[in-house]
């Protein structure tokens, strides 16, 4: 109880020091990247561009990093944010009115976060080149999830842990049914 009490008290910290302690500029730049990431679209169009200029290499990442991100999107918005049902940080936290345009479902886990760290994981084990350029806008949508009003930090690990699963599982998942049928 008293783990769960102290990462409470960690995660309302951060948060609030994050939320006061973001400059408008930063504040513009983070918002401007989770637009581009809302519904996936930033990896979706990250997924074409390495198909189309990629060669086979390019394919794999991108069939890679979709599969991936499905993967994440199924058990982080699927399954844990119907069985968790934690509420938004509180909006009087945030000077801005950002806050306002926040999903209603729960909190836990950020399932933006999820499906950036899949497709980004998943990614860079293909094409390490074309991963590392993901990595810095999927770390941008974490850090945004938090600074927005979105989540805790807590949802944002437990989105980044689901993402860095789902882009192991989607890797060795192949492997495993192969083994199984010989």
């Amino acid at each position: 109880m008293d783990v769960i009490a102290g990462m409470g008290a960690r995660d309302r910290q951060l948060t609030r020091r994050l939320a006061a302690g973001t400059p408008p500029a930063v504040h513009r730049m983070l918002s401007a990247v989770e637009e581009a990431a809302e519904s996936t679209k930033l990896w979706c169009g990250a997924a074409v561009v390495m198909a189309a200029v990629g060669g086979w290499r390019g394919r794999a990442a991108a069939v890679a990093g979709v599969g991936a991100m499905g993967v994440a999107q199924l058990v982080s918005n699927g399954l844990c944010k119907q069985l968790a049902d934690r509420p938004r940080p509180p909006k009087e936290w945030f000077p801005h009115d950002e806050v306002e345009d926040r999903p209603k479902s729960s909190s836990f886990p950020s399932g933006h976060t999820a499906a950036a760290l899949a497709f980004t994981a998943a990614v860079a084990r293909a094409w390490p080149v074309a991963g590392m350029a993901c990595a810095v806008p999927a770390a941008l949508v974490a850090v945004e999830r938090v600074q927005s009003g979105a989540h805790y930090p807590s949802d944002v690990t437990a989105g980044a842990t689901i993402g860095l699963a789902s882009a192991w599982l989607t890797h060795r998942t192949p492997r495993l049914i192969m083994r199984s049928w010989l």
